[in-house]
């Protein structure tokens, strides 16, 4: 059909016509109304924006000589993140001489990974970023 009378054909029936892919020889066309279909389509974006989680970064510091019910507050808030769906970074600092013995650093952190075995799990092995040692932990998809 030529372009003018699909024209015709559009304004008669009081709606507008659309090409939906105009680099297809010859052209693809389509009568609708094309108001009502911006409509729908914003209506579905904003439900689908309103559904979506956005995953925040949260971050538990401990010291090397943490007490253990300090531990485990500081692990009991690292679960309620991992339950929520939050990516959680846990990281040591190192003061002073406790730069020496990275290694209880390193003990400490496996302890605070495997208590949040259950919840999430480190896809990389911790890191030293300058003063402090840091691990990423992400959220176990919920069953």
């Amino acid at each position: 059909m030529s372009a003018r009378a699909a024209q015709k054909l559009a304004n008669d029936e009081g709606l507008d016509l659309v090409k939906i892919a105009p680099q297809a020889v010859p052209p693809v066309c389509r009568i609708m109304d094309y108001g009502k279909y911006r409509y729908e389509q914003a209506k579905r974006e904003k439900e689908a924006r309103k559904n979506q989680k956005v995953v925040e970064l949260k971050e538990v510091r401990m010291s090397l000589n943490i007490d253990t019910h300090d531990f485990e507050t500081k692990l009991n808030n690292a679960i309620k993140f991992l339950k929520s769906g939050d990516k959680v970074k846990v990281s040591v600092r190192f003061r002073g001489r406790e730069m020496q013995h990275t290694e209880l650093g390193q003990d400490l952190l496996s302890r605070f990974i495997d208590g949040c075995s259950e919840y999430g799990a480190s896809d990389k092995p911790a890191k030293m970023e300058g003063r402090s040692l840091a691990v990423v932990l992400t959220a176990k998809a919920a069953k």
